[in-house]
């Protein structure tokens, strides 16, 4: 028998799905992200500060490092707003930026027949407003 339980994480408002088998937890973990802008923006301010307490900088050392003023970075470690020009900048000085590579990365084909079936028109403009 199959039983399914849910699990919620409220602190960056993360379901998780934990199937169990017989009492047993399965490694079926499926997770759905119901981020907002905003929450995306203070989880990655929180993961920049991780890793500049991991390389043990300051924030006025990391400022300096990215050549931002320190109380744009502060402001940044607080509400996770930054321009982003400044947001490439501390992603340059924590060795991080070539991550912002897969940000936007191109779609992944899985066979040849999706090649195929894909029209391959790079558009100029969008039709849709919505």
């Amino acid at each position: 028998m199959l039983g399914l339980e849910i699990l919620s994480l409220s602190l960056y408002k993360q379901y998780f799905i934990c199937y169990m088998c017989n009492s047993r937890l399965m490694n079926n973990i499926i997770s759905f992200n119901l981020s907002t802008p905003d929450d995306v923006a203070k989880q990655i301010a929180a993961k920049v500060k991780v890793r500049r307490l991991e390389l043990n900088l300051t924030q006025e050392g990391i400022a300096t490092r990215a050549g931002l003023k320190f109380a744009t970075y502060r402001r940044f470690e607080q509400t996770g707003e930054i321009s982003l020009k400044g947001l490439l900048q501390i992603g340059f000085a924590l060795n991080s930026l070539s991550e912002f590579d897969a940000l936007f990365a191109q779609k992944q084909y899985q066979s040849l027949d999706d090649v195929l079936n894909e029209q391959n028109v790079i558009r100029k403009r969008g039709k849709k407003n919505e």
